[in-house]
Formats: structure tokens, C-alpha cells, sequence
């Protein structure tokens, strides 16, 4: 695939937002499967458990578990494998990373007054990689029916068309500034702005006989006939951080309260490049050729909280509840857009038109709400031998909301229309033989989408093992999850979309020391 690298130069700050989608929302609503080496092993379910730094993005009463104070720290090497068909033809992408996923610390206080029924407190500050967005995907084939058109199509002509007196240069103008007059106008924004890069790039025309104040029709310049070959490659980094404030306490010897205060940052970057080549030869010309960039820059914080109870029901069996709240973001998105197309005709080959604003938007920022999350547990601790436990999780994606509404009404009544509520499950049983513990853990989760085409369940499993050297705890864990998706190119116009198979494998290192 040809590529061409170009250099933003100009940057603006606009009052509107760009066209977002349900994808956009949900990225910031899901959360790997992170943590301590441990925590992975037994797939999460701590919810019942406590006892560690993890167990606390579950359930906040885990800390009050602890009987001494601790700190741990955790690598992992998280690796993806994106195998892609789109439309009969098979691609495949890898992607390994390497980061500190975790890092934190609990203190404990025991209660000297040994009349009081409150036996001790926690304090915990603990940090986690809650997603990690290394990921990449390419995918190419022969769409026998559908060309790029149709996304330039859609948004010049969408509710009564963009006038084409919009589209022209005029003397002295340059592509940067209209395209960014465009971009800023409440009026015109980001759909007139597509439209400008289809129409200066020769994709699309007005149709005949058009009049150039009131005309809002326009057809395409790409052949007719189908078989365009294409390729959609996409890469996107960056993680999103979750830090724990959490406070515990422990009531007599049955009752674990807890609660946390969760700041969260996020930094994603995403780079998609779409090429499209046909093979047509007409005496009119006509586009043969096309690459379409968009790079999208999104950072920003958000806020939560959650609370959890432990219940020791006897020494052995324990239950847990706990209660997440929604994360309120407030996000800031930065946009920038190129387009090379090149035209032909029995004459022979045009040179490229190079559509390049060089220009880099700044929107105005928005929020987002996430769904809130409930997490019912038991476990089943056999004194020192070992334990097993259980996870049941409930989400509604369909309450995921953005905001200011008046400028994300409709994508929220497609969102509300299109997600819909996710239940996950988690279980994990580990063994003691000594000083050494054997572990292992499996995770379902149900896809968040109406339509399970667009996203299937994740399964996954995990191991690991445990060695016990008294003050200090080595942790080593494998986790390995697969889902399968529909992964659609643009949200409007142009929907083909491929379909990806999402492996992901995770090894983790986990360093724990009592102080």
C-alpha cells in the first residue's frame, strides 16, 4: 500500500464537535482484565476474596482483608493478534507491548482497644492500566459492489446537500483556510468538511446542469462496475489509568466495608488509512485511485466511586457485593484529515491531486457518562489448602450518555438503540502446596451489542502460579481471551465492514512485599 507522510501545520480550536460513534463511547465504558499477577490468574474473581491490591478495583472492602501492610508492583507483556477477512480475503496483524500495569500500596491499622467490635481499618492508594489501547488491525479484499464514494456522497448531500459555492476555492483562498472555515462553522462543520475533501479531490461533482448557489446534489467520479480493490489500515496506543483512594474497615470478625474515590486519565491516539484502487479505464476522467488518512487524538480525566461489603457467612464461605458508579470523562478531541486522489482516462494518468489542510482541530470538549456496574460474589476458602471463587457482573451499555445533548442527540438515541446490558462472569480456584500456589481462572463476557454480529461474547482463561518467600511473593500469570467483531470503516455512507478475530495474550510479573 502506498503511503504518503504529511506534515500538520496549522491548529484550530472549534466550537462543534466532530461526528463520533457508538465505537467512541464504548471504548471508554470497557476495561481489560488488569492487575496484580494473582488477580489474573484466578480471571478477576476477587469480589468475595480481598487480600489484594487488585481485589480493590472489585470490591473496595478487599483491603480490609489485609493483615499487614503491603506493596506491589506488576509488568505485563500484553500481545494482540488481529486476523481479518473482508470479503473472502484473509490478513493478519500483530502487536506486543510492554508496560508497569500496576503499582500500589495498603497500610493497616489494627484497633489496640480490644473492647471495640471495629477490629481494624485500611488505607490503600492503588494504580492500574484499566486499558490498554495498543492495538492494530489491517485488513484488504475486492468489494464487489461499494467504493469510498458513498462516504463523500453521504455527507454532501445529507439534510438538503452542501452548497457547492461552499466547496470552490475563491481567489486568494487557500485549501487550510476554507477547509477550516468549514470546520468551524456551527452551520457546515465536520460533514461539510468530508464533503470538501471528496469534491477538491475529484471523487465527487456536483450533477449536471447545477446551478452553483442552490445546487445540493452530487454524483460520483469513481467508475461504475463494482471490483474496487481496497485495504483499511488502523492502529490506535495509549491506555486508560485508573487510580484507587480507598478506605476499609473491618466490623467484629464477619463484616468488610469499603469504599474508593477513582480519578481516571485517559490518552488515545488512533491512526486509520484507507486505500481503494480500481482497474477502469473510461474517455471521461475518472478516479483510479485513492488514499483517505484520519488521525484522531483524544485525552482527558473522569471520576468515580464505588463501595463493597464482605460477609464471612462461616469460616469458610464469604459473600460479596459491591457498587460502581458511572465515570463522568470529560474528553478533548483532536482531529486531523489528508486525501490523495489520482484520476485517469484513455489519455493516460493525471498527476495526484494532494488534498492536505495541514491543519489539526481542536473541538471543544464534551463528556461522557459510562454505565454503572453492580458485582454480586461467593468464594469458598478451604483454610490453607486453597480456595475457589466466583464473579457475576451487570452492566447497561444502552445508558451510556455524551454531552452537551443538543449536540449528541442522535448519537445517544443510537447508542440507547444499539447497546444494550452485558453480564460477565469470572471464576478462579487456587492451590497451596507449602510455600507454592497453583491457580487458574476463566472469564465470559456478554457482548455489549444488540446485535452480536457487531461484537460476540469474550472468553477467556488464565493460569499462573505463586511462590510464598515470607515477607516478599513472587507472582507469575497467563491470560488469553478471543473475541469477534464487525469492524466497520465509517460510521456513514461507506458501512462494509470486515470481519476480525481479536486474540489477546498476557504475561504478568507481579512483585509483592510485606512492610
Amino acid at each position: 500500500m502506498k503511503k504518503f507522510f504529511l506534515i500538520n501545520l496549522m491548529v484550530l480550536t472549534f466550537s462543534v464537535v466532530y461526528s463520533q460513534e457508538v465505537s467512541d463511547a464504548l471504548r471508554y465504558s470497557q476495561n481489560n482484565l488488569n492487575g496484580t499477577a494473582r488477580f489474573r490468574a484466578l480471571s478477576g474473581a476477587f469480589g468475595a476474596l480481598g487480600g489484594d491490591l487488585s481485589s480493590i478495583n472489585v470490591n473496595p472492602a478487599g483491603s480490609a482483608v489485609f493483615n499487614n501492610n503491603q506493596f506491589g508492583s506488576t509488568i505485563s507483556n500484553f500481545s494482540t493478534k488481529n486476523n481479518s477477512n473482508y470479503f473472502g480475503t484473509s490478513t493478519s496483524e500483530c502487536d506486543s507491548t510492554f508496560d508497569l500495569n500496576q503499582a500500589g500500596m495498603v497500610f493497616v491499622f489494627k484497633n489496640q482497644n480490644t473492647k471495640s467490635e471495629w477490629k481494624k481499618f485500611s488505607l490503600a492508594l492503588n494504580y492500574e492500566n484499566a486499558n490498554n489501547f495498543d492495538n492494530s488491525t489491517f485488513s484488504s479484499g475486492t468489494n464487489p459492489n461499494n467504493s469510498i464514494d458513498k462516504y463523500f456522497l453521504y455527507y454532501a448531500n445529507q439534510n438538503g446537500g452542501v452548497s457547492v459555492s461552499n466547496l470552490q476555492l475563491q481567489s486568494g483562498e487557500t485549501i487550510s483556510s476554507l477547509y477550516g472555515f468549514l470546520g468551524s462553522d456551527p452551520t457546515l462543520g465536520f460533514g461539510a468538511q468530508q464533503a470538501f475533501l471528496g469534491f477538491q479531490g475529484f471523487i465527487i461533482d456536483p450533477a449536471a446542469n447545477y446551478n452553483e448557489i442552490s445546487n445540493r446534489n452530487y454524483v460520483s467520479l469513481v467508475p461504475n462496475g463494482g471490483n474496487y480493490y481496497q485495504e483499511n489500515y488502523f492502529t490506535s496506543n495509549g491506555y486508560n489509568g485508573k487510580l484507587n483512594f480507598n478506605f476499609a474497615t473491618q466490623y467484629k470478625d464477619f463484616l468488610y466495608l469499603g469504599v474508593n474515590l477513582n480519578s481516571h486519565f485517559t490518552d488515545y491516539s488512533q491512526y486509520t488509512s484507507f486505500y481503494e484502487r480500481n482497474n477502469q479505464v473510461s474517455n471521461e476522467i475518472r478516479i483510479n485511485r485513492l488514499q483517505f488518512d484520519n488521525r484522531l487524538y483524544t485525552y482527558g480525566n473522569g471520576f468515580s466511586f464505588q463501595v463493597g461489603a464482605i460477609a464471612k457467612v462461616t469460616k469458610e464461605f464469604r459473600l460479596g457485593l459491591a457498587y460502581e458508579s458511572p465515570t463522568w470523562y470529560t474528553l478533548n478531541d483532536e482531529l486531523s484529515q489528508s486525501l490523495v486522489g489520482i484520476s485517469s482516462s484513455t489519455s493516460g494518468e493525471l498527476s495526484p491531486d494532494i488534498i492536505d489542510p495541514r491543519v489539526t482541530m481542536i473541538y471543544d470538549r464534551y463528556k461522557i457518562q459510562t454505565p454503572d456496574k453492580i458485582t454480586g460474589s461467593l468464594a469458598y476458602v478451604f483454610g490453607n489448602q486453597g480456595l475457589i471463587s466466583f464473579d457475576v457482573a451487570y452492566k447497561n451499555y444502552s445508558n451510556i450518555t455524551l454531552s452537551p445533548t443538543n449536540q449528541f442527540r442522535n448519537l445517544n438515541t443510537t447508542i440507547s438503540n444499539t447497546l444494550t446490558n452485558s453480564a460477565e462472569f469470572r471464576v478462579g480456584a487456587e492451590k497451596k502446596i507449602k510455600q507454592l500456589s497453583l491457580r487458574a481462572g476463566y472469564r465470559f463476557e456478554e457482548s455489549p451489542y444488540k446485535n452480536t454480529k457487531t461484537m460476540g461474547n469474550l472468553n477467556g482463561y488464565s493460569g499462573g502460579l505463586g511462590y510464598n518467600f515470607g515477607n516478599t511473593k513472587v507472582d507469575l500469570s497467563y491470560s488469553h481471551t478471543k473475541r469477534n467483531y464487525q469492524q466497520q470503516f465509517f460510521s456513514q455512507g461507506f458501512t462494509d465492514s470486515a470481519n476480525i478475530e481479536a486474540i489477546t495474550n498476557n504475561f504478568s510479573l507481579t512483585f509483592l512485599f510485606e512492610l
